[in-house]
């Protein structure tokens, strides 16, 4: 799955690309492509035509297009999934194989949004904006690490509240967005810290230091395009970020660790993988019945 950084990249490129424009004509060439507005594809483009594009945003790992004009008050929220992309391509660009729904503008500049799906997981959908200018289906998501509202002290407190382990808690979109499988294996490799650890353990000098690896790791990944291990994870020009050439932990199963030489580890966790080094991430001792 696309985690904040690639997400964060798509939605710079559409605010360049498509921020602004006017939806002329909207086709849908693959229903599940829009199964999540549940008026179907026609209600789908007929209520998007006509629709001007405010500035894209983004929370998490969620991505919107704010509309306004006929569709004011409305957006659209794009589902990447497993492997949804938003391109900008020209109109004479060959079609995708995979193109689920294709947006032109009624303008002179000669590109349309396209959304393309291999895998059909993701999709389009429209959904009314909250007062504070969310879709209302992700209202009860967590702000993310690069958000300047984040509150670090209240996520240290609701880490200390939790009975849970780290990594778990990291994953929770509903106490931090944002961060998947990937860069959470990363930032806990910075920290020097064990996926299980219990998170009510952790003091808020340690908490601090995690979260100042998850925004590092972050932003390394921004400032080359995110991570991209095959060709699903592009930004709107269909260009893959580098950050997977970066990794320290994830997916180095066997290889040395950059600061002790200890092979890493790969454990299934959760019907995925973590992976950490078993000398720098100590993990956190059984506690005996009855302590």
């Amino acid at each position: 799955m696309p985690e904040l950084p690639e997400v964060e990249v798509v939605r710079r490129g559409l605010e360049r690309w498509v921020g602004g424009r006017t939806v002329a004509e909207v086709e849908v060439l693959h229903p599940r492509a829009v199964r999540r507005h549940l008026a179907g594809a026609a209600d789908f483009a007929d209520r998007l035509r006509g629709a001007r594009v405010g500035t894209p945003l983004r929370r998490g790992k969620y991505l919107w297009l704010p509309l306004t004009g006929t569709a004011g008050g409305l957006c659209v929220l794009a589902h990447l999934g497993m492997s949804g992309q938003l391109l900008v391509q020209p109109h004479d660009a060959p079609d995708e194989k995979h193109l689920r729904v294709r947006i032109r503008f009624a303008d002179t500049a000669g590109t349309e949004l396209r959304f393309v799906d291999q895998r059909t997981f993701g999709g389009l959908s429209l959904h009314e904006l909250t007062p504070d200018g969310l879709p209302d289906v992700i209202a009860h998501i967590a702000r993310d690490p690069l958000d300047p509202a984040f509150d670090d002290a209240a996520f240290h407190a609701a880490l200390r509240r939790r009975r849970s382990t780290l990594k778990r808690a990291l994953l929770d979109q509903s106490l931090i967005s944002g961060v998947g499988n990937i860069y959470a294996d990363e930032a806990l490799w910075r920290s020097r810290l064990h996926y299980d650890r219990p998170t009510a353990t952790l003091t808020r000098p340690r908490t601090d230091e995690l979260l100042g690896h998850v925004r590092d790791v972050m932003n390394a990944a921004l400032a080359v395009g995110g991570t991209s291990f095959d060709s699903l994870y592009v930004n709107v020009n269909g260009e893959s970020g580098y950050f997977d050439r970066s990794l320290d932990a994830y997916g180095r199963e066997g290889l040395p660790c950059r600061r002790c030489a200890t092979p890493l580890r790969r454990r299934p966790w959760m019907n995925r993988s973590s992976y950490f080094c078993p000398r720098c991430q100590r993990p956190p001792r059984p506690v005996r019945p009855g302590a």
